[in-house]
């Protein structure tokens, strides 16, 4: 019975190895999958969002918020990641505070959107590895605030749905980006 193992792994080794070393030429000789696209280029930090300009950009976050019967937590840093303004409605869950300030600063720490870690995490492979960092919040959500195509603060939105989220977010930081 020992005989027969061993030389059931001999042959399934030698097999493998054949087949690898097949293979490996004609992997070898595929051309690469041409040049990839540069992401675009991630907008300067500017100067800080003013409150009045906080005031603006809660205010439409709140309508949105409102609007649509979502009881949710909104935090806006400025771009030097300090809180400007925070909002939470009432009856909003509790780990709304801090989800909608990790989400701010995720966005404003990487200048993406929070939803974009969101997104490399859930795809796998490399993305993974930004599960091994502290203090990030990859949740969508997180939203940079633009003013003159600069970084003037982020707002985050947490106690809905991730896409509600997203939505009442942008619906605060379209107000800047707009020149409204």
């Amino acid at each position: 019975m020992v005989r027969v193992f061993a030389f059931a792994c001999a042959l399934l080794c030698t097999l493998v190895l054949s087949v690898g070393s097949a293979l490996a030429p004609a992997m070898a000789q595929q051309a690469p999958a041409g040049p990839v696209a540069a992401p675009p280029p991630q907008p300067p930090y500017g100067a800080p969002i003013t409150l009045d300009q906080a005031k603006r950009v809660m205010a439409a976050a709140e309508l949105e918020a409102a609007k649509n019967s979502w009881t949710v937590a909104i935090t806006i840093l400025d771009s030097g990641g300090n809180m400007v303004m925070f909002h939470k409605a009432d009856n909003a869950q509790l780990s709304a505070i801090t989800t909608s300030a990790g989400k701010a600063r995720t966005a404003l720490d990487f200048k993406l959107p929070s939803k974009a870690l969101d997104d490399a995490i859930a795809a796998g492979g490399a993305g993974m590895r930004l599960l091994a960092l502290k203090d990030i919040t990859p949740l969508q959500g997180g939203i940079l605030i633009l003013a003159d195509g600069k970084i003037a603060g982020a707002i985050g939105v947490s106690g809905a749905l991730s896409a509600q989220d997203d939505q009442i977010a942008k619906a605060g930081a379209d107000v800047l980006a707009k020149g409204m």
